[in-house]
């Protein structure tokens, strides 16, 4: 039967882009390292699956100068690095009956959260494995107090020890910061916080708990600006029917490329005497 100017069509229930500029704009917020890292929009639409980003090298530790002797200088490098641009994406689908017993609005916001969630999941997990094999700067945790294993990986920033920082952690190191000294829960620490999910703070530290990283038995001290998510194309919202068993697709994609920005602002800490190196 032709279609006529009456006909129904699921993109007059969902219209793809006002679902793609809600899961856009929920996005940047649920990326839990969002906070730390360079949202760079500026690549949209360009061709090409490897990306040459700006990076910055590390000017080395702080050197110890003598009374009345200068202090060295070193220049600030500024290097390149090549990314492999990633897409990822994930569907949900329903039947007719649930669109028919249910409100349009709503299955549209619920299927915009899950792919946000999906999506989120996704980008965090590559942004953890850029982390794991990009960091220079390296530490390794010995002792039983996780306070002072992280206040040694501390002295790797030399002079720029100061400002936010972020310790991003597994559960079981989180367990040897919780009985340290100096310990300071999310309680006190207001409106300093930088990431949504922190748990306290040592050293000035904020902390932050990922599953992701029992498997690598790593932790991350971040700066601001430490990590950089390049966006070659906005999510993508399509959608699809299976016309036999009469179920309905919406399909949500994104490409992207997550990097280390800057080296000098992040640490990698091996726990239980792992390697490390980048």
């Amino acid at each position: 039967m032709a279609k006529t100017s009456n006909t129904t069509l699921l993109e007059d229930l969902f219209v793809p882009q006002v679902v793609a500029d809600v899961i856009d704009k929920k996005l940047i917020d649920a990326i839990r390292f969002s906070p730390l890292a360079k949202i760079d929009m500026t690549l949209v639409g360009r061709d090409g699956d490897e990306l040459t980003m700006p990076a910055y090298d590390y000017i080395g530790m702080a050197e110890d100068v003598a009374e009345g002797a200068d202090i060295p200088i070193k220049k600030l490098n500024q290097t390149t690095e090549k990314v492999k641009v990633s897409k990822i994406g994930l569907g949900v689908q329903f039947t007719d009956e649930a669109l028919l017993s249910g409100n349009a609005n709503d299955i549209a916001e619920e299927a915009a959260m899950q792919i946000v969630t999906a999506i989120n999941d996704k980008v965090e997990d590559k942004l953890i494995k850029a982390m794991s094999t990009t960091t220079t700067l390296s530490s390794t945790a010995t002792g039983t107090d996780g306070a002072s294993d992280v206040a040694k990986a501390l002295m790797l920033f030399g002079e720029d020890i100061d400002g936010q920082k972020v310790l991003v952690v597994p559960p079981s190191f989180y367990e040897k910061l919780l009985n340290s000294k100096g310990w300071i829960p999310n309680t006190e620490l207001g409106a300093e916080i930088i990431i949504k999910g922190t748990v306290g703070a040592v050293y000035g530290t904020q902390i932050i708990i990922s599953n992701r990283l029992t498997a690598l038995n790593e932790a991350y001290i971040m700066k601001p600006g430490a990590l950089a998510i390049a966006m070659k194309r906005n999510t993508l919202v399509e959608f699809d029917r299976d016309k036999i068993d009469q179920t309905n697709y919406i399909l949500g994609s994104k490409i992207f490329a997550p990097y280390v920005y800057d080296k000098s602002k992040i640490i990698k800490m091996a726990l239980g005497g792992g390697s490390t190196g980048a």
